[in-house]
């Protein structure tokens, strides 16, 4: 893994617009993939940010690249709190909701769709993909939308302007720490 990767995928979330970016990615060695989470969490940790390996399996990583903060204030969220609290989730305590969301993926049998709600998506959206089995969305773009339209495209807009932004900083030679934005 490597910073070009996390520039390309969380962008939107080094900017504190968006709670959280999910991205897979292959390791040879989980030693060293977990070594750079880490110099990513000292690094980066000032910033507001955390990257927390969700799942690793058949030498491929599942990252969730976060803002505690944001997470902390979207799990207050009364439709939040109960879609997560019928999936099992204990909502007062972030460590606790982000180790069970970890178990969800290892049981394998469906995935946890709910995860949207781990990246700042809508919960209207999130519970439309859930409801609707991902068919019959409003429109399509970093998520499918079951909400406000018009809104889910201005944000599509912002992340993509955003991740152009920083890829070019980051090409300039712009470093991670200097991306990431304080919250």
């Amino acid at each position: 893994m490597s910073e070009e990767v996390i520039v390309k995928y969380c962008s939107p979330t080094l900017a504190g617009l968006k709670t959280g970016s999910l991205f897979s990615c292959s390791y040879d060695n989980q030693n060293e993939l977990l070594a750079f989470l880490r110099e990513l969490n000292l690094s980066l940790g000032c910033k507001g940010m955390r990257f927390l390996p969700l799942r690793l399996k058949n030498k491929k990583a599942l990252i969730y690249a976060f803002r505690p903060s944001k997470l902390f204030s979207d799990l207050k969220n009364k439709e939040v709190r109960g879609l997560l609290t019928e999936r099992g989730y204990y909502t007062d305590n972030c460590g606790k909701c982000l180790a069970r969301l970890m178990k969800r993926l290892d049981e394998g049998e469906e995935f946890p769709h709910e995860i949207g709600l781990f990246l700042g998506y809508p919960v209207e959206d999130v519970k439309g993909f859930i409801n609707n089995k991902a068919a019959r969305a409003k429109c399509v773009g970093c998520w499918k939308v079951y909400g406000d339209e018009e809104k889910a495209r201005r944000l599509f807009n912002q992340y993509r302007k955003c991740t152009r932004v920083y890829e070019k900083q980051w090409c300039e030679g712009k470093p991670l720490t200097k991306l990431a934005v304080a919250s």
